[in-house]
């Protein structure tokens, strides 16, 4: 199963989130009717950090997801692809560690982390089942993992209405409010291609994670999955 890319390279994908870095958390609060500030919350409480745990916030973007880890006493690592959101997220949260690097070649040694989590950046990865590898791979014996991801509403009628929001009214806001309508155009597409829940936990497992469940928020908008290594 490959992610849900839609064949764009590496290189335009961060070309494309360079483009919106600026303005992207205020973008997302708008589109998501203020819903990311609630599924944050559960990534934190889902990934559970511990005063000095090392925890891996992989498609940090500007640092947003990864704040709550610190204030809380651990000790998180922003990582992100793209240049222009770490230019961004080192200018809001100067105290974090931020780091450019690629989820299918981390640039950590084996067994680093106590947690590993990624919050809607699985999807823009070429190769999915490479990088839940590679999350493994610097991930501690006996550590987490939590996937944040967009998915599939379970309620037939809601799923139709989500979709028809995410053809027809997400990119018009978009071009309101973003600097790169486009990105938002490609963000709808890929979501439509992403597996279900299901078929996400049954390819977290196949790469070595153990006793992959998972947890809908918001009606199936966006599922919660927890693994351990």
């Amino acid at each position: 199963m490959s992610s849900a890319n839609l064949n764009k390279n590496p290189q335009e994908v961060a070309a494309m989130f360079d483009a919106v870095a600026a303005k992207y958390d205020t973008t997302n609060d708008i589109l998501s009717l203020g819903q990311t500030r609630t599924w944050r919350k559960a990534v934190v409480a889902a990934v559970d950090p511990k005063p000095g745990e090392r925890i891996l916030d992989l498609a940090a973007g500007t640092g947003t997801s990864t704040q709550p880890f610190y204030e809380m006493g651990a000790q998180p690592v922003a990582c992100d692809f793209s240049a222009g959101m770490i230019e961004v997220g080192r200018k809001q949260y100067p105290h974090l560690n931020f780091v450019q690097g690629d989820a299918l070649a981390l640039p950590f040694e084996d067994d680093s982390f106590d947690a590993v989590t990624i919050s809607f950046g699985l999807r823009n990865v070429n190769d999915t089942a490479l990088a839940l590898k590679e999350m493994l791979r610097v991930t501690k014996p006996g550590g987490r993992l939590v996937v944040c991801e967009f998915s599939h509403p379970t309620w037939s009628p809601f799923r139709k209405m989500y979709l028809e929001y995410l053809m027809k009214a997400l990119p018009a806001v978009a071009t309101k409010v973003s600097s790169n309508p486009d990105a938002y155009v490609y963000l709808a597409d890929s979501i439509r291609a992403w597996p279900d829940q299901l078929e996400l936990a049954q390819l977290i497992e196949s790469q070595g994670w153990l006793n992959c469940q998972w947890r809908d928020l918001t009606g199936g908008i966006v599922a919660l999955h927890r693994a351990n290594k």
